[in-house]
């Protein structure tokens, strides 16, 4: 069972993988940006990040990543200062730095996010986030804040288009692997069912 992310996937499991979990959102202005912390391409979600602030398309952001094995800075230590060397108001950007994975990103930055700006003001959320983790952003941020409307803007540095995950072994392990969490953290919940239909 440990190695089942390794499988060749059918015909039918890439086309519901692509369906469901491969979502894209229309991004319209939202009033944050949330940045899940990450160890890998850390300058494609910091490039990501600065093109929305350009395009005006949130009026804040939120940093959320730990220490992880191997750094002696936080996520949130090592994106947000790349984020405001580009340009982003270093006052714009809220910070969490004890988050170690995605759940953990939402829980600990809820309280940060409602000292500083009270959580009723916020209305529209984009997750910004591994583009194989995909929808999984927005199901835990459903999970523990389903008020606000929530869009998701996903990158990696593969060669390969997304939709082509499959025909690169590196992608079609990391999309199955996270893929293959949807449904037992359903069941436990850890996420909710996003987009809710």
């Amino acid at each position: 069972m440990k190695d089942r992310h390794h499988r060749l996937p059918d015909a039918a499991e890439i086309a519901v993988i692509n369906a469901r979990h491969l979502i894209d959102t229309p991004i319209i202005s939202a009033d944050l940006l949330f940045v899940f912390g990450t160890r890998e391409d850390v300058e494609r979600r910091v490039d990501e990040a600065v093109r929305l602030w350009r395009a005006g398309t949130f009026r804040w952001a939120i940093v959320s990543g730990g220490i992880t094995p191997g750094s002696k800075l936080s996520e949130c230590a090592i994106i947000k200062p790349a984020m405001v060397a580009r340009g982003i108001p270093a006052e714009m950007i809220l910070e969490e730095h004890r988050a170690l994975n995605t759940g953990e990103n939402v829980i600990f930055s809820l309280p940060v996010i409602d000292a500083a700006l009270g959580l009723k003001n916020i209305r529209s959320v984009i997750c910004l986030g591994n583009s194989w983790t995909a929808r999984r952003y927005p199901m835990t941020l459903q999970r523990h804040w389903p008020e606000v409307e929530k869009m998701l803007v996903t990158v990696d540095s593969f060669a390969t288009p997304r939709a082509l995950w499959h025909t690169d072994p590196e992608f079609r392990i990391r999309m199955l692997r996270e893929w293959d969490k949807i449904e037992p953290y359903l069941a436990k919940g850890f996420i909710a069912e996003w987009p809710v239909t």
